[in-house]
C-alpha cells in the first residue's frame, strides 16, 4: 500500500484535544501545510510539541494566534510575544524545557525509555515537582519521555518508502520525533522513487513513517 496520500485524507486524521509533535526550528523544516490544514479546520485544544512558537505570522505562532493550542511545549517562546500573551494571562499552558532535555526526553519516548536523567534544572524552578537522584554525589533531575498522538513532519527528499532526507538546519527535531509518535506525517518536498536515495543520505528510514503528503515548495529546488 502506498504512503503517499492526498492532503484531503490525512486531514481527517486530524482531530481536536490531539497531542502532535511538529519539527522544525524557527520555522525552519516547520511542514506548513499542516499548520494551514489545522487553522482551515479549526481544530481546538491541541498539546504542541515543538522547540518553539514560531513567528505571529508563521509556523506554529499561527496557530497560538487563533487560539488553538491549549498546551505547549516548547524550549523557548521569545520571538512570538502572542505566546508569552496568552501565557502570562492563562489562556494556554505554556511548559518551558531546556533545549537538550527537550530533544532527550522525545528520544527517549523513541527508544523506550523509561526516562533521563541530566543535571539541567538542579536547583532552578524547573526541578520543582520532579524526583532527583543523588548518584556519585551529584544530583540530577528524572524528565520523562515526551510521545504524542501525531508527529507533523518536513522532509527535503522523501521515497515512496519513507525514507527521509532533510536539508542543513531544517533536519533539526524532525529526525527525533519521527521516532516518538503514534502516527508519523511527512510533508515532502520532493518524492523520488525506491533506490534514488543514497543509503548513507537517509536520515530517518521509511519504517518510522506512515503517511506522505507531497509539499513542493514555490521557487525552491
Amino acid at each position: 500500500m502506498s504512503k503517499i496520500k492526498p492532503l484531503e485524507e490525512v486531514t481527517a486524521l486530524f482531530k481536536d484535544g490531539q497531542v502532535m509533535m511538529i519539527g522544525g526550528f524557527l520555522c525552519a523544516g516547520t511542514p506548513d501545510i499542516f499548520i494551514d490544514a489545522l487553522i482551515d479546520m479549526n481544530i481546538k485544544d491541541l498539546t504542541v510539541i515543538a522547540n518553539d512558537t514560531g513567528f505571529p505570522e508563521r509556523g506554529i505562532g499561527r496557530l497560538v494566534v487563533n487560539k488553538q493550542i491549549k498546551k505547549m511545549i516548547a524550549t523557548h517562546v521569545g520571538t512570538n510575544k502572542e505566546t508569552g500573551r496568552q501565557m502570562n494571562s492563562g489562556e494556554m499552558e505554556v511548559d518551558l524545557v531546556p533545549q537538550g532535555t527537550l530533544a532527550e526526553r522525545i528520544r527517549a519516548a523513541g527508544v523506550g525509555l523509561g526516562g533521563i536523567l541530566t543535571p539541567t534544572g538542579v536547583g532552578t524552578l524547573i526541578e520543582e515537582g520532579k524526583q532527583k537522584l543523588t548518584i556519585g554525589g551529584k544530583d540530577f533531575l528524572l524528565e520523562l519521555p515526551l510521545r504524542a498522538d501525531i508527529a507533523l513532519l518536513n522532509a527535503w527528499k522523501a521515497d515512496t518508502s519513507g525514507n527521509l532526507v532533510y536539508r542543513v538546519a531544517a533536519r533539526n527535531f524532525n529526525p527525533l520525533m519521527a521516532m516518538a509518535a503514534d502516527l508519523v506525517i511527512v510533508a515532502a518536498e520532493n518524492i523520488v522513487e525506491v533506490g534514488e536515495l543514497g543509503p548513507d543520505e537517509i536520515i530517518t528510514p521509511g519504517t518510522l513513517v506512515d503517511i506522505i503528503v507531497s509539499a513542493p515548495v514555490k521557487g525552491g529546488l
